[in-house]
């Protein structure tokens, strides 16, 4: 038998003999969801969390806190920044612990437990757009940073967010705004029982549209629609939901800063306005559940089609001067997957003890991914064109025992494996290849003493690389050899945290953490190639305190800082786009006489842009708010403002040549920045019934 596959039996056995313990408890379990909520008054303190950088975050709050773009539903977490550096329609790119996390790699994203991270994607690997998710049905986003918790697998490194959508919406919606730069929106959304009691139908349908402030309009207009049926509950019961996203976009990429600095370029104006794209994603799901006496179990599958094609030029005409470098990315794939968990209380010396055994499994079937050379969206020729399947699957095992009163463990087991075909257009790069990682997690939770807890985790996960990479022989682009790189690469965290509530109507989170990076191993996507880097280590500490004065106003600030630098790197130690500090301020009103809203600030902080630190971002300061008020039971009204103080300020800064016509045919290094927008309006009213 194969070493990886005894391996995965061996553990399979080892979590059911552990999971199965004798004295098993015959009255009915505390079986809890491990998650406290850091943003509402409600939190507890009895072991139901297991790192301070693990929270919940209630949808409801988004009523209050103005949204430029889906995707930044994520700043709700301490720590992490998203912003976008192309057309609205593209993938956001996300910030956290010291990462650059450019569309997704390194941080875990599911809906329902379903992931939406893409391996092995043409634009990137873990490439995640969030456009397909309706703000408005989101009932809570459960987080986890770090690498601490079993049930997460690939690229759950910085960490972990799970969107998870209202099985019965609170009201019917019927929404309508309007706003800057041709911005209007339409929702109609609602839960209506069918059949029995426990029973409900979930429908949305969303219409977007937006030119945003460009001179070259972003035109970016998306359709979401959602349908659902569920009965019963998370716990004892089941649902279905079919989901269906499309959305088109011209792209407002990144510009250099030189052209604007002597007037060639304006801050909102393009060198390439045929550059874009255009995605569409469908999917159906499935959840089920059922608790006993003593166990809960559960599981969920589902299947998903996905198409992208995106036009981009990020260096003008420095490769092709006759042409210009514009590429196109394709990407046309179906995926299946699902999981099953088994969670069962025992006895452990007279102790309860609690185990779940959980198997993930997923098959990414890739009919297309492709790179090719194109001008004004038309092919010129082929880099690269392939078909790929991704057969993976992860095991895991978790243990808990509360040893006493003030004292719980957690251990964790996981082992996951990766096995992949690769048929490319040049056989020399075609080929199979398979890998498997072990991933074994500790943590101890102290407390509670008056409404105290503090923490000690550490944990091991991974992210995979695009499995191109290991079957290459040679570069697609220059025609040079290449070499492979592992399809695996392990992360070790740890962290000592705290979270207190000794005060009522205040509640505070302290995380100190560390993470080491086996590489910085990741697929080009806007060069078709595989480049490995060196190994990474990361500290920091993230700080988030809420305080509720009045029953209707809460003031938050989420800090964090960080530190990364790369191990034995000749070029320097710098890690470039590495994030260092960020901050988030809010004060929110909910309820009072009838009014709502926030004001936010957020701060996103310098960046090495350089291996050698040499060149550094300017760091971005931005306010936002939101002003409503309920006119009526079922009728409210707001006003949001993004970019409050109309500073200029950039979402994005990179450093690296480009040529624009005119210049050296060796081009010009330089600072290219994509502009954070502008002040804007947004008018929107609101029907419940």
């Amino acid at each position: 038998m194969p070493k990886g596959r005894a391996a995965f039996l061996t553990a399979t056995m080892i979590a059911v003999a552990a999971s199965a313990a004798p004295g098993a408890l015959a009255q009915e379990p505390a079986l809890r969801l491990q998650e406290v909520q850091v943003t509402a008054p409600a939190a507890t303190f009895d072991g139901t969390a297991d790192a301070a950088s693990q929270g919940e975050y209630p949808g409801r709050r988004f009523e209050v806190r103005p949204l430029l773009r889906t995707g930044e539903m994520i700043e709700v977490i301490p720590g992490v920044i998203a912003t976008q550096h192309s057309g609205g329609g593209k993938a956001n790119q996300y910030f956290a612990r010291g990462f650059n996390l450019d569309h997704g790699t390194d941080f875990r994203f599911t809906l329902d437990g379903v992931q939406i991270n893409f391996t092995t994607h043409a634009h990137g690997q873990g490439f995640t757009d969030l456009n397909f998710i309706i703000p408005e049905l989101v009932e809570r986003i459960d987080y986890r940073m770090g690498t601490y918790a079993a049930q997460d697998g690939d690229f759950a490194v910085a960490g972990a967010a799970d969107f998870r959508l209202y099985r019965k919406l609170p009201a019917d919606i019927a929404q309508v705004g309007a706003g800057s730069d041709g911005y209007y929106r339409t929702l109609l959304a609602g839960s209506p029982q069918v059949g029995p009691d426990s029973r409900s139908l979930l429908y949305g349908i969303e219409y977007y549209h937006d030119d945003g402030p460009w001179v070259s309009p972003d035109g970016f207009r998306r359709i979401n629609a959602i349908v659902g049926v569920a009965d019963g509950t998370r716990d004892e019961g089941w649902s279905g939901t079919a989901m269906f996203y499309t959305g088109q976009w011209h792209a407002s990429d990144q510009i250099p800063a030189r052209a604007v600095s002597d007037g060639r370029l304006c801050r909102f104006c393009t060198v390439d306005d045929t550059t874009g794209g255009r995605t569409r994603r469908y999917s159906v799901a499935g959840n089920w559940a059922r608790t006993g006496a003593s166990t809960v179990t559960r599981a969920n599958a589902y299947a998903l089609g996905y198409q992208l094609d995106l036009w981009s030029n990020f260096t003008y005409f420095l490769e092709d001067p006759a042409h210009g470098d514009q590429f196109e990315q394709r990407d046309r794939r179906t995926t299946y997957g699902g999981q099953v968990s088994h969670l069962m209380l025992g006895s452990l010396g007279g102790r309860e003890m609690q185990n779940e055994v959980g198997v993930q499994v997923r098959y990414d079937d890739i009919d297309e991914v492709g790179l090719f050379k194109t001008v004004r969206r038309a092919r010129l020729s082929t880099v690269r064109r392939d078909t790929v399947r991704i057969p993976s699957g992860g095991l895991y095992w978790e243990n808990r025992v509360p040893w006493t009163s003030w004292l719980h463990s957690v251990a964790g087991l996981r082992y996951d494996r990766v096995g992949a075909e690769v048929r490319s257009d040049n056989p020399v790069n075609s080929g199979r290849v398979h890998d498997g990682i072990w991933s074994p997690k500790f943590s101890m939770v102290f407390g509670p003493w008056k409404n105290t807890e503090l923490y000690v985790n550490y944990g091991q996960g991974f992210h995979s690389n695009d499995v191109r990479g290991g079957t290459i022989s040679m570069d697609p682009a220059t025609g040079e050899p290449a070499a492979r790189v592992p399809l695996l690469v392990k992360a070790r965290g740890s962290e000592v945290g705290a979270r207190t509530k000794v005060l009522d109507n205040v509640e505070s989170t302290l995380s100190l953490w560390q993470l080491a990076l086996g590489s910085e191993l990741v697929y080009i996507g806007d060069a078709g190639t595989t480049e490995p880097s060196y190994g990474s280590r990361r500290h920091g500490v993230e700080w988030a305190t809420t305080w509720f004065p009045m029953p209707w106003l809460s003031l938050t600030a989420n800090l964090a800082w960080s530190h990364a630098e790369f191990r034995d790197n000749p070029a320097g130690t710098q890690i470039p786009g590495a994030i260092a500090r960020s901050a988030y301020l809010e004060a929110a009103v909910d309820g009072y006489a009838g009014w709502f809203g926030s004001v936010n600030l957020r701060y996103f902080g310098r960046r090495p842009l350089t291996e050698d630190g040499t060149v550094v971002s300017s760091p971005a300061t931005l306010l936002n708010g939101r002003v409503g008020y309920r006119i009526s039971k079922q009728v409210r009204a707001w006003l949001d403002v993004f970019n409050l103080l109309g500073r200029e300020v950039n979402d994005i800064e990179y450093f690296y040549i480009s040529r624009l016509i005119g210049e050296p045919a060796s081009g010009v290094a330089d600072r290219h920045f994509h502009p954070a927008e502008p002040r804007r309006f947004r008018i929107a009213m609101q029907l419940e019934y």
